[in-house]
């Protein structure tokens, strides 16, 4: 089979807001396995600026060496390992493995991949001036999501406690679940001081509340009047090194972006990383076209987990790769 890859530049409808900044396009390599000139096989390599340790412009160029020849199996496995420095690349390459394993496109055969069930996930509201994520909010409620995940940590904070009291005013924490997402915004001196003042909102959980990296991550942890999921933290750590830093830090909850973690298989490591030590995860997208997207929920429903998941970024894009999910209420399905 002939690997080739195909740049593509994948635009937002409206910007993606997150207290790191703003996306308003973003870069796709799509890789393709083909046969007497039909396509087999197709990946998704998606990276994002500031966030993927690899997200920068010369991917192409990284693949160049491997496309327009014949790859088998083995020699798949081989590239995935020399592209260890490039996690989006790498993950393109493990989904190809594991279509090539399974001969199908289709690599996992259950209930999600035979559309006969779908997957939970939360309704996400992005960052932006507060009148619209409160438009965005009961929206998304009121479209049939009972888990909301909202971006924090760049507007005036008072104002984000609004937002949030207002939402429990009508919902209490028994009809709609509250996920705050902080993408490492709070100063590490004063997030829990901050955090203690969101807990009065019943909030489920609060991703990444400071940057990564920071030794103050472990007592916030520790004293948190929410529950923490480490999201950026987990993004270019070293694997041999994951159990002990979680039993150290022992965060609640853990989100694997199995883009940007370098694959499947080292997300697979950090759920048994998880379950090892009795934390709860969930996947999310970052932000892939349709093609990854469908990957990961392939992944995710391999793993019958049952929290919500992140996955519902579907129709971000002014114009995507043909969709294989959708989205319906609260839940994605194949299609």
């Amino acid at each position: 089979m002939i690997l080739s890859a195909e740049r593509k530049t994948l635009k937002f409808i409206k910007p993606a807001k997150t207290s790191r900044g703003e996306y308003l396009e973003k870069m796709a390599i799509v890789l393709r396995l083909s046969a007497h000139g039909t396509v087999l096989f197709e990946s998704e390599a998606s990276p994002l600026v500031d966030l993927s340790i690899d997200g920068r412009e010369d991917l192409m160029s990284i693949l160049s060496p491997y496309l327009g020849l014949n790859q088998s199996l083995d020699s798949l496995f081989e590239i995935k390992e020399n592209l260890y420095q490039t996690p989006t690349l790498r993950f393109a390459v493990d989904c190809l493995i594991r279509q090539v394993k399974h001969r199908n496109r289709i690599w996992v055969e259950n209930a999600f991949s035979k559309r006969e069930k779908g997957i939970a996930i939360n309704g996400l509201v992005w960052m932006n001036d507060i009148q619209e994520m409160e438009k965005e909010a009961f929206s998304k409620i009121e479209a049939g999501f009972d888990v909301i995940k909202i971006k924090v940590g760049a507007l005036d904070f008072d104002e984000e406690c609004r937002l949030l009291e207002r939402i429990r005013k009508k919902h209490n924490a028994f009809k709609i679940t509250l996920r705050l997402d902080a993408n490492g915004a709070f100063d590490k001196d004063t997030a829990l001081e901050q955090i203690k003042e969101l807990s009065r909102f019943e909030i489920h959980s609060i991703e990444q509340p400071i940057k990564p990296g920071q030794e103050e991550l472990e007592m916030i942890c520790r004293e948190t009047k929410i529950p923490v999921a480490l999201d950026e933290e987990l993004i270019g750590f070293e694997l041999e090194n994951a159990n002990s830093f979680i039993q150290k830090t022992k965060p609640s909850y853990l989100i694997l972006k199995p883009t940007l973690l370098g694959g499947l298989d080292r997300a697979d490591s950090w759920v048994r990383v998880a379950e090892k030590n009795n934390i709860g995860w969930w996947s999310t997208s970052a932000l892939e076209g349709n093609i990854g997207l469908y990957d990961i929920a392939l992944w995710a429903s391999s793993h019958q987990n049952t929290l919500p998941q992140g996955l519902g970024t579907g129709s971000l894009f002014v114009e995507n790769f043909p969709a294989k999910t959708k989205v319906i209420k609260n839940t994605l399905f194949a299609i």
